[in-house]
């Protein structure tokens, strides 16, 4: 249940854990991606406070709403008056987030950006480490401030630590920083794994007609809308699954047909119970700016579900998954033949390259790749001994 910030009387050990304050675009309930796969490994051994983007609603004064996924994550979201200018609402989070940072019970802290955004309030407080997990090129997204990238400056000269979501973002970030490290995206394969065993069937889905193609993950301006359009043209008697939040774009522009069906958003539990039933993985991505240095998470998914997966040219696919042949790589003149022959082939065909693959990219490991990096950084402030006691 939502409820504004208090600070509960604390035991000696908790006093000491160390705390990660992460600065996120995306809120904890979206979609459960890269954020939400590392923070709930780091809140083993620390606790976390989620610093979400301000919520602009019609109260009298800023407040900060706070729920906890679990024991040792708290979610906190501004809560701001509507109408507010960006200058009010930079003071607003500013003296927000004092309030968590004044806390008297602080042990070693950690400040961990996914936004640059976020250090128009947060760069008057001192830490003992500053991570930048820079999952995504945000200012080639639609909508991006034209300040992001003075401040992604900034935050580059503040970080001690950085780490790309892929490897293209990493070679094309590389040079400006002395401590930057590639984590491509990784996988939980016994959650998606699920998805090749028998089981029951979502009702909103239930009555779709098979053969069934299907794609999960936010739909915005990196979906190339008008290959999916011209696909389901071209293949009627296929039917089309979308799975998640349509942003940043009008729904009315998406496809609409007999054979397209889009879902809506699921909860990350539920996917298995969706792909399970599905029988190939697509990811018709734009090759435009917005996807130029992606790797989606949702590739080692498809494959860890059992399913074969056609992709457009997203570099990193191709670097990773499709030179390995995991992958069927596919352009608007070939994509309905590659989708065709997916359809014929048994899904147990690639297997075991697959698991093999996966076995090496869980996202324990990229925690674990992570967590080693920081102590090594934490190592030049003197803070080794909080971090390892964690």
């Amino acid at each position: 249940m939502n409820k504004t910030i208090d600070f509960p009387k604390l035991s000696a050990a908790e006093i000491i854990r160390p705390t990660i304050y992460c600065f996120s675009h995306l809120r904890w309930s979206f979609v459960f991606q890269r954020p939400q796969h590392l923070l709930t490994r780091a809140s083993r051994d620390y606790g976390i406070v989620f610093f979400e983007e301000p919520s602009f609603e019609d109260v009298v004064r800023p407040f900060m709403r706070s729920n906890f996924p679990n024991p040792s994550i708290q979610v906190v979201t501004p809560i701001l008056p509507s109408g507010m200018s960006d200058a009010d609402a930079i003071r607003a989070q500013r003296h927000l987030l004092d309030q968590l940072t004044t806390s008297p019970h602080q042990a070693t802290r950690i400040m961990w950006y996914y936004t640059p955004m976020a250090l128009q309030f947060t760069g008057h407080i001192e830490c003992d480490v500053c991570v930048y997990d820079c999952m995504d090129e945000l200012s080639a997204f639609h909508g991006a401030r034209p300040e992001l990238m003075q401040l992604e400056k900034e935050l580059f000269k503040r970080a001690d630590i950085v780490f790309t979501g892929g490897q293209s973002l990493y070679e094309a970030k590389r040079a400006l920083h002395p401590a930057i490290y590639p984590f491509p995206s990784s996988v939980d394969v016994a959650h998606f794994a699920t998805a090749r065993s028998c089981g029951s069937e979502p009702d909103d889905q239930r009555k779709i007609p098979h053969p069934r193609i299907g794609y999960f993950g936010v739909i915005d301006e990196r979906l190339d809308i008008e290959l999916v359009r011209s696909t389901a043209q071209a293949m009627p008697d296929v039917q089309f699954i979308f799975l998640g939040p349509v942003v940043k774009i009008e729904p009315a522009t998406l496809p609409s047909a007999n054979n397209v069906h889009w879902l809506g958003n699921k909860s990350y539990a539920d996917l298995p119970s969706y792909l399970r039933h599905w029988d190939v993985g697509w990811m018709p991505f734009a090759l435009n700016d917005a996807t130029r240095y992606i790797s989606p998470t949702k590739t080692p998914e498809f494959l860890a579900a059992g399913l074969p997966v056609a992709s457009t040219a997203i570099v990193d696919v191709v670097r990773t998954y499709g030179v390995e042949g995991l992958v069927d790589i596919v352009d608007a003149g070939d994509v309905v033949l590659t989708l065709r022959s997916l359809l014929a082939a048994p899904k147990e065909t690639r297997y075991s390259e697959v698991d093999a693959y996966l076995a090496k990219m869980s996202w324990d490991q990229t925690w674990s790749g992570m967590s080693s990096r920081i102590t090594l950084a934490a190592a030049m402030t003197n803070v080794v001994p909080l971090l390892r006691g964690a």
